[in-house]
């Protein structure tokens, strides 16, 4: 059972929000974290490579300042073998670039300016998760 944690869920939303709205407002750019990655790893160092690890540094400190602010660290528990996330961090993978972008680039900023084509993405991602989670706990029996 997972908990119920409403203040920590809005807390994170609106940081997640505020972020990709400070980039579209400072950069012009879309807070696709498949997009920023992406460009990040190009072999092709621009102007856009500091903001690009700026943000991604951003995330992966962020449990230091959730440290900082709470004392403890954040509890991750991951019940799947390696094998396992290589499979879905391929597969991930695959669909991204099938998808032209990730959940977070389709869901948080492409649905806020109505694009048709993030839409359709995302309620394929939230079906797909639906359908995914359906059949692991009643079919499969997990």
């Amino acid at each position: 059972m997972t908990e119920f944690t409403p203040i920590l869920s809005f807390s994170g939303g609106l940081l997640i929000g505020l972020a990709a709205v400070a980039l579209m407002a400072v950069h012009g750019r879309i807070a696709g974290i498949n997009g920023i990655v992406g460009g990040l790893l190009s072999l092709n160092i621009n102007s856009d490579w500091a903001w690009r690890a700026a943000f991604i540094a951003g995330m992966v400190a962020s449990p230091l300042v959730l440290l900082g602010a709470t004392g403890q660290l954040p509890q991750i528990s991951i019940p799947s073998s390696p094998a396992l996330l290589l499979a879905g961090g391929f597969l991930t993978g695959v669909g991204t670039t099938l998808g032209s972008g990730c959940t977070s680039g389709h869901g948080v900023c492409g649905m806020s300016r109505l694009s048709a084509r993030s839409i359709v993405a995302t309620m394929t991602f939230m079906a797909t998760g639906g359908v995914t989670v359906f059949l692991i706990r009643h079919v499969f029996g997990g």
